[in-house]
């Protein structure tokens, strides 16, 4: 299994993993915009017999406060073709990708997501009572890369254009 950034040449194969893990179009397209916007801090994907088994990616994002603009990341979309799913690869990109984070100094991330998959890498809701999102409070998370980074933090979320919130 390898772990790498993506090329160029894999976009379509990408496409098809988010395609195929989400059974619809709505995250690959939002790969796309996020791409023509130029807010992707990342992508990732893996491997594995020979073809791209997952993908993950991240993008700019902020929590706006009453006094400033709070630098976040947005973890959107995490995708496992169906037949490579429960075996790690998710895990695997999830690791990569914070790991890789960290050494770019970022402190926060926010996911919307299944809590029991996202809170075993360190995701809360709790941490993410004070962030006002469009979301259901049940499933939008957030994850301090640095210890205490949304302490203090009370704000509203603003996603890249792309998402089309």
């Amino acid at each position: 299994m390898l772990v790498r950034d993506e090329r160029l040449e894999d976009y379509a194969a990408i496409r098809l993993v988010n395609e195929e893990a989400f059974g619809r179009r709505d995250e690959a397209d939002l790969v796309d915009r996020l791409r023509a916007q130029g807010v992707v801090l990342a992508s990732f994907v893996a491997e594995a017999e020979g073809l791209i088994a997952g993908h993950i990616l991240f993008s700019r994002m902020s929590i706006e406060t009453a006094d400033n603009s709070v630098a976040a990341v947005a973890l959107a979309p995490l995708a496992v073709m169906p037949k490579f799913q429960r075996q790690g690869i998710g895990k695997m990109l999830m690791a990569h990708g914070l790991d890789w984070l960290r050494t770019q100094s970022e402190q926060i991330v926010l996911v919307l997501g299944h809590p029991d998959y996202y809170q075993r890498f360190g995701f809360s809701t709790y941490k993410a009572r004070f962030i006002e999102s469009p979301f259901n409070p049940n499933s939008f998370m957030a994850l301090e890369l640095k210890p205490h980074a949304l302490d203090g933090i009370h704000g509203k979320v603003r996603y890249p254009d792309a998402f089309g919130l």
